[in-house]
C-alpha cells in the first residue's frame, strides 16, 4: 500500500516539474511543441483552466494535471464528432494521447464535480 503511494508522488512530482519547464514562459517551449489553449465551458466555481495543461508534438497530445482535480475525464474527438480517445484519469497525474490521423481536434476535460473544459488543436 504505501508503495503505491509512494510512486503516485513521484509520478505527480515528475508531472509538475516537467509542466513547469514546457510551459514556463512561453507558448512553444520545445521545437516542435504547440501549447494547446484550454478554455472553460461549463464551470460551477472558481476557474481551473490553469491545472490543465496540454500540448500537441506531431500526433502526441501531452496533459499535465498541474494540481490534484480528482477523476476526470478525458475524450479527443474530431470536430466533427467522432471520437478517437475516451479515458479516465486520477490527477495530478498526466497522459499523453497518439492521434494517428492528421486533422482538426478538440480534447474535453470533465471533472467529478460537473466543470467541463475544453482545447482545440490541430495534427499535421
Amino acid at each position: 500500500m504505501r508503495n503505491t503511494s509512494l510512486r503516485s508522488l513521484a509520478f505527480a512530482l515528475c508531472a509538475v516539474l516537467m509542466a513547469t519547464r514546457i510551459f514556463a514562459n512561453s507558448s512553444t517551449p520545445f521545437e516542435g511543441h504547440v501549447q494547446v489553449p484550454i478554455k472553460a465551458s461549463q464551470v460551477q466555481g472558481a476557474p481551473k483552466t490553469n491545472s490543465i495543461q496540454a500540448s500537441i508534438n506531431g500526433h502526441f497530445l501531452a496533459v499535465v494535471f498541474t494540481e490534484n482535480l480528482g477523476q476526470v475525464s478525458v475524450e479527443v474527438a474530431t470536430t466533427a464528432g467522432a471520437s478517437v480517445q475516451c479515458l479516465s484519469v486520477l490527477t495530478p497525474n498526466g497522459l499523453q494521447v497518439y492521434i494517428p490521423n492528421a486533422g482538426d481536434y478538440i480534447i474535453t476535460f470533465t471533472l467529478s464535480n460537473g466543470d467541463v473544459y475544453y482545447g482545440e488543436f490541430e495534427v499535421m
